[in-house]
């Protein structure tokens, strides 16, 4: 079965920047599995799977801007500490969790105070270039509740 709109798709992929230095990686680990043609995934990645079928092993570069956005200096926030996510003590560099009305989102600390932090809400890996090594696993038909709630349920899926 070809990667097509309302497909649910298992792959594993290795991420890397443009030094080919290993990000993070799904092999070893559980697939990551999303449905297509729902917006779960980045659009450049998504487009790049269409046609796709269990068995491609396959690259994919995404420039920054199709990737996580290029990097925007305006992004960056004075933030409470009380709203902020982390283990540990709080230090440059680190990458916290922000509550906000949207959910929880990535930010990094560029100043640590007692009471407040200086944070760079670009996602990390904003402004660089991205290679992705896919190795489709397994390509299904979305049930109907999966197309109606826009993603996959059960293992490797949202769970309700």
């Amino acid at each position: 079965m070809n990667i097509e709109r309302n497909t649910v798709v298992s792959f594993h992929y290795t991420l890397r920047n443009s030094d080919n230095e290993e990000l993070e990686t799904s092999r070893g680990d559980t697939p990551s599995v999303y449905l297509h043609g729902a917006n779960n995934i980045m659009p450049g990645l998504e487009k790049s799977m269409a046609g796709k079928t269990a068995g491609d092993v396959f690259s994919v570069c995404l420039a920054a801007a199709d990737a996580y956005g290029e990097r925007d200096p305006e992004r960056q926030q004075r933030i409470p500490v009380k709203h902020l996510l982390f283990k540990g003590r709080l230090r440059p560099g680190m990458v916290v969790a922000v509550n906000t009305e949207q959910g929880q989102r990535p930010a990094t600390v560029i100043k640590a105070g007692k009471f407040s932090a200086d944070l760079d809400t670009n996602h990390p890996l904003a402004g660089q270039d991205l290679t992705f090594d896919i190795e489709v696993m397994e390509v299904r038909e979305a049930t109907s509740e999966e197309i109606a709630h826009r993603h996959v349920h059960g293992p490797g899926g949202h769970q309700h």
